[in-house]
């Protein structure tokens, strides 16, 4: 098997002309180039991507840490990554974790092992005082805020938005409001959910939150909880539009019209959302997922606030 040295041989050239070649550099001549791709094309050479990324010190591979690879919110975030790295060149490889905080700092380990040039955390199980030394082997960034400047960060308010929404169904006549999540009272995002309902409605029926909800099934679960207690609520805000589906699903089959007798709100703007007239809360997660791979690959630590929606349709 050829190497570089052979092509340098073979084209009349040293072996620093070929590595400027293959790495593109513009300070070589043209009759130079052309002499090397002539050999490169010859001999079939590709050439090691291990040495060439350690040539250039950079592997041009991301990393993005994502808790799970079934939920349409996460799944957002790493289509707007996916976007931009489609533009710009770059390999993106997704590093699930389970909210597991072992697996999540062997993710960021691979930063320190020269694997990867930067990762983008979608959510995190860590603190951050686990995560912050890192940043010495390479560019982080988050998809919530922090005011910590070792990390950049593209996110969106979730607490105005859940604040927001509740407020739209109380001025819809409603006071008996429950609402879904994916995790309990460990996740940030319930923890804010919690609050802007204190908020908004005082205090929490315990049997008006139900957690571990991801799918249609799962909304069809919880709304089977919800509708059948002793005191049923007359509007659910779900945790994703295939959530809400589900909602709406059981709700029918009990014969409910929605919204004259449960209006339902979902979240993310996702088809099936959309099929079926559901209002809902859209993040624009596409956007904070390209924006985090804007500051990534620009090795910034700006914050930057991508503007949520609240869509308004015939469920509530």
């Amino acid at each position: 098997m050829a190497n570089i040295s052979d092509i340098a041989k073979l084209a009349g050239v040293s072996v620093s002309t070929v590595s400027r070649v293959l790495n593109h550099n513009p300070y070589v001549s043209e009759a130079k180039r052309i002499a090397v791709q002539r050999v490169i094309d010859e001999l079939d050479y590709t050439p090691n991507r291990l040495a060439v990324d350690l040539i250039r010190q950079e592997t041009r591979t991301i990393g993005v840490i994502m808790p799970y690879n079934n939920n349409q919110a996460f799944d957002q975030l790493l289509h707007g990554v996916l976007n931009r790295s489609v533009e710009q060149g770059y390999s993106v490889m997704v590093l699930p974790t389970r909210y597991d905080p072992a697996q999540e700092l062997s993710c960021l380990a691979m930063l320190k092992n020269k694997q990867l040039d930067g990762i983008i955390i979608t959510s995190r199980s860590n603190d951050w005082d686990a995560i912050i030394p890192y940043t010495k082997y390479g560019a982080i960034v988050v998809c919530e805020y922090t005011d910590h400047p070792e990390l950049g960060c593209a996110y969106m308010d979730r607490y105005a938005s859940f604040v927001d929404a509740f407020q739209l169904l109380r001025s819809r006549g409603h006071e008996r409001v429950a609402f879904t999540t994916a995790r309990g009272t460990e996740s940030n995002s319930t923890q804010l959910i919690i609050r802007a309902y204190h908020h908004v409605f005082g205090d929490l029926p315990p049997a008006y939150h139900v957690t571990d909800c991801y799918s249609m099934d799962d909304g069809e679960r919880a709304a089977r909880l919800l509708l059948e207690s002793d005191l049923r609520p007359t509007a659910v805000y779900a945790n994703g539009d295939e959530v809400a589906a589900g909602i709406y699903r059981y709700a029918s089959s009990l014969g409910l019209r929605v919204p004259e007798d449960l209006a339902i709100m979902g979240q993310e703007n996702q088809p099936v959302g959309i099929g079926l007239h559901l209002s809902t809360v859209d993040h624009q997660l596409i956007q904070v997922g390209e924006q985090a791979f804007d500051l990534l690959i620009g090795k910034s630590k700006d914050k930057v606030e991508i503007p949520y929606r609240i869509i308004t349709r015939q469920s509530i």
